[in-house]
């Protein structure tokens, strides 16, 4: 069964940290590039990062970058997300995707083309 499933969501207060994580399983991640999308209630769905398939390549949000890093091992299927530095305004459902690329140094934030998504997990920032 090929599916993505989201790990590491919950509750914390702002100023802390959260670690998601991706797991793949019937397909190899390797061939895919991974992109991190957010939907809140209310509002459309962001695509806060994303990485390549094998240079490691990243991209982020302009509202993420230098609190989030992305990653990704590919010998163990995975993808991640280190969140730090949290705000209320980042509490959101997380999703991660996949898209299949010939392009090593390549990703998207445009959610367009991504094929596999896990069916996410909730993270809320309060106090």
């Amino acid at each position: 069964q090929v599916q993505l499933v989201e790990s590491g969501g919950g509750l914390v207060q702002p100023g802390g940290s959260l670690r998601l994580s991706c797991a793949a399983s019937g397909f190899d991640l390797d061939s895919y590039a991974i992109g991190w999308f957010r939907q809140a209630p209310g509002k459309e769905r962001e695509g806060v990062s994303c990485i390549s398939r094998k240079t490691g390549s990243t991209k982020y949000a302009d509202s993420v970058k230098g609190r989030f890093t992305v990653s990704r091992d590919n010998v163990k299927n995975t993808a991640s997300l280190q969140m730090d530095s949290l705000k209320p305004e980042d509490t959101a459902v997380y999703y991660c995707a996949a898209v299949v690329t010939g392009y090593t140094t390549w990703c998207r934030r445009d959610s367009a083309g991504y094929t596999y998504w896990g069916q996410g997990t909730q993270v809320t920032v309060s106090s």
